[in-house]
């Protein structure tokens, strides 16, 4: 019976191991000769670094057929170039998905094993999350050349969850940056500054949190999204009256003079857990402004610091400017179907015996 992984182990690509403050590769049996004729091999002090070495050392000698086989390279590769929070999603998702196709074949897999996957499932949302981390593994086997062609992609049409459509009206923003505050610094004034830096940016949470003094420079707010971070692009927000005002309320509103951060705690720390991508305390400061909203009968339906992300899409003039704000890829269509929640204005056709 195999020995059971060790807690710091579990979240790590299989035959890796996490010692004296190392991670390290356990070499197959027969396969030392590859890896300096050692039984465990040290890949790096950091996880990027022993991806990296992990991945050209299993080069030369990678031969993925099965299913497993491939998601194990996607985990190794691809999962760290990934934000924290996706990071852990994957790693969970990759674990649920080599139950059921490990010993499958990268060429067996049909449509057909896709839908019996998702029937068979209770969580269906968790489902749909799984099969994408799949469609994007089977995406990456045709790119490093184990397929021709993806086996399901455009063939499979599941029926997802309703897109969130709770949209975020100017009065009810009006009435977030009205809420009076006892103090001239704290959580209210500081929730205030990121609402209306939200609004201009249409910044991510954690970009929003992540914002450095040193960001702030002559020409705008420079932001590198940590969503996809193998990406590399920075982002300039160009200057204007409002953003600077956004940005020295913001610095007025913390709860102690911070050198380094934009938003911070009492401790002048950031809010942003970086090894789990989580932002606890940020959270509950936001949970209860919304509830003294409610409690007041400032808004009458609660939303998400998320839907005012939704609301910048939703305003843009046109699509494409929605896209640029949010940072989404050109013709991506989430930004369609999940961000654009305003109702369309329609003017309505002539009537009946109108010249034209």
């Amino acid at each position: 019976m195999p020995k059971p992984r060790l807690a710091a182990n579990k979240p790590l690509p299989r035959r890796w191991r996490f010692l004296h403050g190392a991670y390290y590769y356990r070499v197959p049996p027969g396969l030392e000769h590859l890896w300096d004729g050692k039984k465990q091999f040290r890949l790096g002090g950091t996880l990027a670094e022993a991806a990296e070495v992990w991945g050209k050392r299993a080069d030369p000698q990678r031969v993925v057929r099965t299913v497993g086989e491939l998601l194990d390279r996607y985990e190794l590769e691809v999962v760290p170039t990934k934000g924290v929070t996706t990071q852990a999603g994957n790693r969970i998702q990759i674990r649920r998905l080599r139950r059921a196709f490990s010993a499958a074949g990268i060429g067996e897999i049909t449509p057909r094993h896709v839908y019996q996957y998702v029937d068979l499932r209770t969580k269906k949302i968790a489902a749909h999350r799984e099969i994408e981390v799949l469609s994007h593994a089977f995406t990456k086997a045709v790119e490093w050349g184990y397929l021709d062609r993806h086996p399901f992609k455009g063939e499979v049409r599941l029926k997802g969850e309703k897109p969130r459509d709770r949209y975020v009206t100017d009065a009810e923003v009006l009435a977030c940056l009205a809420l009076p505050s006892k103090r001239k610094a704290g959580s209210v004034r500081a929730l205030q500054a990121y609402i209306r830096l939200k609004l201009l940016t249409g910044l991510r949470r954690g970009d929003l949190l992540r914002l450095r003094l040193a960001d702030c420079q002559d020409d705008g707010i420079h932001v590198r999204p940590h969503k996809t971070q193998s990406s590399g692009k920075t982002v300039i927000y160009t200057w204007n009256e409002d953003l600077r005002a956004a940005v020295d309320m913001a610095k007025a509103a913390r709860p102690i003079t911070s050198l380094i951060r934009l938003f911070c705690t009492r401790r002048g720390e950031g809010y942003v857990n970086e090894k789990t991508g989580e932002a606890n305390g940020f959270d509950s400061m936001w949970g209860r402004f919304v509830d003294r909203l409610l409690a007041e009968g400032k808004i009458t339906e609660r939303f998400t610091e998320h839907d005012l992300r939704a609301k910048v899409g939703s305003d843009a003039e046109s699509l494409e400017r929605a896209r640029a704000l949010l940072a989404h890829a050109p013709g991506s269509t989430v930004t369609d179907r999940v961000y654009r929640r305003a109702p369309e204005r329609v003017a309505p056709a002539r009537g009946p015996g109108k010249a034209s």
